[in-house]
């Protein structure tokens, strides 16, 4: 089943690689989808894909790379859209 969410993720978040983490993380996972910096400082992505490895992603999401400290992971689930591949936006 595919699986479609919007993700909001807190913390030191911006300024650590995140987003590119994120997008490294999601390509080999295999999902799709987008990623990007808010102007209150957290990260916001929607992300899908078979609902078993979008789980995988969003266990990953709340540690994040390895500089980042994550606070908190909103997750809201939406209908699915069909994206051609991840990017970065900005």
């Amino acid at each position: 089943m595919i699986s479609n969410i919007h993700v909001i993720v807190s913390g030191q978040v911006q300024g650590v690689w995140f987003r590119a983490s994120t997008k490294q993380k999601a390509q080999e996972l295999g999902l799709t989808g987008w990623v990007r910096n808010t102007t209150n400082g957290c990260v916001e992505a929607v992300i899908e894909g078979e609902e078993e490895i979008v789980k995988k992603m969003i266990d990953w999401l709340h540690h994040g790379p390895p500089l980042a400290k994550v606070e908190d992971v909103k997750v809201k689930k939406q209908l699915a859209i069909g994206f051609n591949g991840f990017s970065v936006r900005y």
